[in-house]
């Protein structure tokens, strides 16, 4: 099982740019998620999860294929991938893997309106290298929460304050 951290920033949009150079670090083999998700607490009160992976769309896509594949054995293949892709599609919007939806609706709406929070869910990762990387979005991200010990978050706040006294430095430098 991943390390669960969840990293607030006062707004939507940089919590989404941080997600997205997640994803490129993780090509560099320095993070592994198994799961990103960004929380959105809008102006209005409402609480919005951006999925990395839409599942009911790659549940319709999986289940359109399997099914293509069973139409044509029955010699009725648009009868069949209609059905895979709606049987796909349902079992796809049912599952919930990686961080529990029920959870982050409600660190959602602990949230300050108009902000946001990063929940990852990390199966490996080398935290120095990883906060380095991101040290431009350091002054803003804020540890919210974590499953990590004690020890391993103090380490996390750690490098997050070094690499928000860095990014600093260098804007006022």
């Amino acid at each position: 099982m991943g390390s669960l951290v969840v990293v607030g920033f006062p707004k939507a949009e940089e919590a989404e740019q941080v997600r997205r150079e997640l994803v490129d670090i993780q090509r560099e083999q320095l993070i592994a998620l198994e799961d990103a998700v960004v929380v959105e607490h809008d102006s209005e009160g409402q609480v919005h999860l951006r999925q990395a992976i839409n599942l009911t769309a790659a549940g319709a896509l999986g289940g359109g294929f399997w099914g293509t594949l069973v139409g044509l054995l029955f010699l009725n293949p648009l009868l069949g991938a209609a059905v895979g892709a709606g049987v796909g599609a349902a079992s796809g919007s049912l599952s919930d893997i990686g961080i529990n939806d029920g959870f982050m609706r409600e660190l959602g709406e602990t949230l300050p309106r108009g902000s946001a929070a990063l929940c990852l869910l990390v199966r490996e990762a080398t935290p120095d290298r990883v906060i380095e990387r991101l040290r431009a979005h350091a002054p803003h991200a804020k540890l919210l929460r974590s499953n990590l010990s004690h020890t391993d978050e103090d380490q996390l706040r750690e490098l997050l304050e070094r690499a928000r006294l860095q990014a600093e430095a260098l804007r006022l430098g």
